[in-house]
């Protein structure tokens, strides 16, 4: 038989250093991700919520939240979005549905087909855009349920206009900045 949600959150206390998923019932203990990966995501993160913010168009969040979905796994994109009317106040755990917009960022030890796939449970589960974002590649998919995943390069502009109106980034304002 495998663990709850209950469970996990009890395990989270006891463990505060390590970040875990529930996944089919098993716990996933999540290793810190590549210093490059967690610059590339706050910075998806931070150009997404400074648009949200003042328009009070969601939440935006980081590796840090929990969902639980609704096949009762427990998972924690790398960056992620809800809009408002989905989720009016924080929850002081985790929230209890897929968020409108789910980011993984490849780490140095992550598999893309392994990525792709947790994208894919995700949108099978109501999210309505993923994202990967390779680093090493220089390259962003994005993925909606039942469409060709979508391949942007340096030069090319993301937007996600069905969540995010009149947003946009640069692909190539992603890559951290090298300092000469």
């Amino acid at each position: 038989m495998g663990l709850t949600v209950h469970e996990l959150t009890k395990l989270q206390a006891d463990y505060p250093d390590y970040r875990m998923e529930l996944v089919d019932g098993e716990v996933n203990v999540m290793s810190p991700s590549g210093y490059e990966a967690d610059e590339v995501s706050i910075e998806l993160a931070a150009q997404i919520r400074n648009w949200v913010r003042p328009r009070q168009l969601g939440r935006v969040t980081g590796s840090s939240a929990g969902f639980v979905l609704p096949n009762s796994d427990t998972r924690a994109p790398d960056v992620s979005f809800v809009k408002a009317e989905r989720l009016r106040r924080s929850p002081r755990s985790f929230a209890e549905l897929a968020p409108d917009l789910m980011v993984a960022v490849k780490s140095p030890t992550d598999s893309v087909a392994k990525l792709r796939d947790k994208i894919q449970e995700f949108l099978a589960l109501g999210t309505q855009v993923g994202i990967l974002i390779n680093p090493e590649s220089r390259q962003v998919e994005v993925y909606r349920l039942g469409q060709e995943a979508i391949a942007l390069n340096d030069g090319d502009i993301l937007t996600i206009p069905d969540l995010l109106p009149g947003w946009e980034v640069g692909v190539a304002d992603l890559w951290p900045l090298v300092f000469e």
